[in-house]
């Protein structure tokens, strides 16, 4: 079931065994986070602009960049309940983000995240890339 984790064999540290399932642990703390934030932002009526959006988006985002780099060049380290969390954290930011981005299409705040995003994870995958292939 590829698609409720896409970790393989080798990673499934990475991951929780739910029911015989393999489950990724960012993803767990992600996307249900993600889609409450949304649903709670769309229920509130929550405005569209905050003054403090690209900060706090950012800053949610950051845990978890560092902790997926941190896993990319030490595959053995880390926990499930910090990948938990910092899926949580990134939920919360990526449900902000999309909230915005559903309405108003290419939000400062999502650019600025995407942007983020690909400052960290552009260097680390090359970087990375370079060891052994599986296989």
């Amino acid at each position: 079931m590829f698609w409720l984790s896409h970790h393989h064999e080798d990673e499934y540290n990475r991951t929780y065994l739910l029911g015989g399932v393999r489950v990724c642990a960012r993803c767990l703390g992600t996307y249900p986070v993600l889609l409450a934030v949304m649903v709670g932002l769309f229920k509130a009526r929550a405005p569209l602009v905050w003054s403090w959006d690209v900060p706090v988006v950012l800053g949610l985002t950051v845990p978890a960049l560092v902790d997926w780099a941190v896993g990319r060049f030490r595959p053995a380290s880390g926990s499930n309940a910090v990948r938990t969390l910092t899926g949580v954290l990134l939920g919360m930011a990526l449900g902000r983000s999309l909230f915005v981005h559903v309405q108003r299409p290419l939000p400062a705040v999502l650019v600025w995240q995407a942007v983020l995003v690909t400052v960290v994870a552009l260097p680390v995958f090359l970087i990375t890339s370079r060891g052994p292939k599986r296989g």
